[in-house]
């Protein structure tokens, strides 16, 4: 028991000792019993034949203690050293890398059991598989009910934000995740606030006060038994943006008892609609003050004409004029507030983000399955082109046009094309055959078109108003060739929802129901890792040395919740150093001045950083190094990172203590991780959340559970003395 319980390097310091005792121990004890025994003149003798001896004796006893000692750390290092190592191998296995493999090498014998156990683990991920296989199967259905909600959820044009009662978030979509990035965003694009995230507090994005009130609404309509309870509020953003909210309630039931489990949040910018309200209101206010005016002036000047029908001609011309002025200025007036109230209508018609290329996909087949002409479809452009649109009139639209230049000359086929330049997006409808006049095209803008548009369609021209478009028209009678031109303006990322994701085709991970009943954003020492939220991150630098005037010249960062990493959540940013870079630094990252310039400074990045990561445990690899440039920036920002940190290099050194290096690198290796890309902050912070996660088995299974074990585990290895 005693052996067992103590450390490697204690062992062998035991197993030393005792060497040294039995090659020593023996020869002292056997001169000390011939001596007691020998007569006086013995003794004498000895001394004289062996004294002289024992240096020699002495080398010959060294040199086989060293020749011991030799073949014992050989030992040691091969049968305990070893040994020790590939139970850490063998752990990696059974928990963190399943396809990893322990080296065979060591002693025969040691081989033989490496090769016994590469074998069982190959047996045993064979019996997983096939359990994981059942388990799927099994849970399919549930798994496909929750993707068909979060497919819905995620597509849906109405902004969707669900929370626990703790008002945390759970869910939200597409158009909640873009309507809040472009609240946030600062003028040197930074997040400036607002963010929203899973897991981050509902009050973030919303004023926490009017919250409270919704919900406590809530509550007293659930216990008066209204099982439709809703409430209503309207709020304004830190950008003077006013936000209309609508909270209804998730409900589960316990014992005959109604109450809320969650909330659903349905948000809606409703500036642009009341902007635009006002600006009818008052268009329509300045129509009715004026024309009272004119009204006045015109019943006075008829009433004086009425009255004196004698009237000299020089008088009449007079308040004829008068008549003709007022008149002109009622017209006048008119078509301004005619041309406001338009432009207000076709602001609220309803129009969706879509991708004009499918536009011109649907409208090849509509005018091929009409005119029965070939048409050839052209949508490949450097970039996706996006438009709000309503997407059956611009089909139509095209459609109608296609079959106008039909019937006016011998068309033999047609050609869509797509592009754009920085304003508009690009339809051009090209055929060979006849041309027409300019007229001819103009006619048609006012012509209805009628093809599956009802009693009252709509003109050409109110189509492009709609969208707030124009159509050209050239021809290059050489060529015997002419195109028209619809010109739509090209949605801006405020306006449009993003359907396409980064990494691959995979769904953002916008949901996690299992966060219901979890409590989220208290970081207590005494709380288990895995109910945790972390920020893992990582910077880029001028150098490395933050107290001689290095500074950060990229952030990147990703979220950890429930164990999954949050790959849409992240924060990635350049930042200006306002310091030329060093060669041995671009090096290594590939930075260069060119790039940081125009980027925003640490002033106004660091506190954008601050709010991403707050209520969060910050994780890095090597991390002290990051926070000292954080800390030296403290100071003379005002801000401070007083949430706890761990340290990948040190939960590394605690889950494997015999291994030989814990650099990021090796640690990848050993847990079967593979980037492609390195020193990028981004993806440096995405290599290293895999590897904490991969690493919190390995800890629990050395009795690190909770946040205050591993910060003590992590401060007793030898990594953590290391300064900066």
């Amino acid at each position: 028991m005693f052996l067992r319980d103590l450390k490697a390097k204690w062992r062998f310091v035991f197993a030393v000792i005792v060497l040294g005792m039995l090659m020593t121990g023996p020869f002292l004890l056997t001169s000390v019993l011939i001596w007691l025994g020998a007569s006086p003149g013995m003794r004498e003798v000895l001394v004289e034949h062996l004294l002289p001896q024992v240096p020699l004796g002495g080398i010959l006893t060294a040199t086989g203690f060293f020749l011991g000692l030799a073949i014992v750390r050989r030992l040691f290092n091969r049968y305990v050293t070893g040994m020790a190592a590939m139970v850490e191998e063998l752990r990696l296995m059974l928990g963190s890398n399943r396809s990893f493999r322990i080296t065979e090498e060591g002693p025969p014998e040691l081989r033989e059991l490496v090769r016994a156990i590469n074998d069982l683990a190959t047996q045993r991920d064979a019996y997983i598989d096939d359990v994981e296989a059942q388990v799927a199967k099994a849970k399919a259905n549930v798994e496909e009910e929750k993707n068909r909600l979060a497919a819905l959820m995620s597509e849906l044009a109405q902004a969707v934000v669900v929370c626990n009662l703790d008002g945390r978030i759970l869910l939200y979509n597409n158009r909640a995740r873009f309507m809040f990035e472009s609240l946030a965003k600062g003028p040197t694009s930074v997040s400036s606030g607002a963010l929203i995230g899973l897991g981050r507090s509902v009050n973030s994005i919303l004023e926490a006060s009017q919250v409270d009130y919704a919900r406590e609404t809530i509550r007293i309509q659930l216990e008066r038994g209204n099982r439709h309870a809703i409430a209503n509020f309207v709020t304004t953003t830190d950008n003077s943006q006013l936000i209309r909210v609508q909270i209804a309630p998730v409900l589960r039931e316990s014992s005959g008892v109604q109450s809320a489990s969650g909330y659903i949040l349905l948000i809606e910018n409703i500036t642009r609609a009341l902007e635009q309200d006002a600006k009818r209101d008052t268009a329509l206010g300045e129509l009715t003050e004026g024309s009272r005016a004119s009204l006045g002036t015109l019943r006075a000047a008829v009433e004086m004409l009425a009255d004196n029908p004698e009237m000299a001609t020089e008088d009449r011309e007079r308040f004829v004029g008068v008549l003709s002025s007022e008149v002109n200025r009622m017209s006048d007036r008119l078509d301004v507030t005619l041309k406001t109230v338009a432009d207000s209508l076709r602001q609220n018609w309803p129009l969706d983000d879509m991708m004009a290329a499918d536009i011109l996909e649907a409208a090849g087949r509509r005018i091929e399955s009409r005119l029965k002409l070939p048409v050839s479809v052209q949508t490949e452009t450097p970039e996706p082109l996006w438009i709000r649109a309503d997407s059956f009139a611009l089909v139509s639209a095209l459609a109608f046009l296609a079959a106008r230049i039909e019937e006016s000359g011998d068309v033999r086929s047609f050609t869509l094309a797509l592009g754009s330049d920085e304003r508009f997006v690009h339809i051009d409808l090209m055929w060979l055959g006849l041309s027409m006049s300019s007229e001819t095209v103009l006619s048609w803008e006012i012509e209805p078109m009628r093809d599956g548009h009802g009693v009252n369609p709509p003109t050409l021209r109110e189509v492009l108003d709609r969208h707030g478009g124009e159509v050209w028209y050239q021809r290059q009678r050489a060529a015997n060739q002419a195109s028209l031109r619809l010109l739509i303006p090209r949605a801006t990322p405020e306006e449009r929802v993003e359907l396409n994701v980064r990494d691959g085709d995979s769904r953002p991970e916008y949901y996690d129901f299992d966060l219901f009943d979890r409590p989220l954003g208290q970081v207590d020492l005494d709380r288990p890792l895995a109910d945790l939220v972390y920020t893992v991150f990582d910077t880029e630098t001028t150098g490395l040395e933050p107290a001689n005037g290095d500074e950060i010249i990229q952030f990147g960062a990703l979220r950890i919740l429930n164990g999954r990493l949050l790959q849409q959540e992240h924060f990635d940013q350049l930042v200006d150093p306002r310091v030329p870079l060093k060669a041995a630094s671009v090096a290594i990252h590939g930075i260069t001045d060119s790039m940081l310039l125009g980027q925003p400074t640490i002033d106004q990045v660091l506190p954008a950083f601050r709010d991403f990561c707050a209520d969060t445990v910050l994780v890095g690899h090597n991390v002290a190094f990051d926070m000292r440039f954080l800390e030296i920036k403290e100071a003379s920002l005002g801000i401070r990172f007083d949430q706890p940190v761990l340290d990948t290099l040190l939960l590394s050194a605690v889950a494997h203590p015999n291994q030989e290096s814990h650099s990021l690198e090796a640690i990848m290796q050993r847990l079967g991780i593979v980037m492609d890309q390195r020193h990028n902050a981004l993806a440096d912070a995405t290599a290293t959340a895999q590897v904490f996660v991969r690493l919190l088995p390995a800890l629990a299974d050395r009795g690190v559970t909770t946040l205050g074990q591993a910060i003590e585990a992590s401060q007793k290895t030898y990594f953590a003395q290391v300064k900066y």
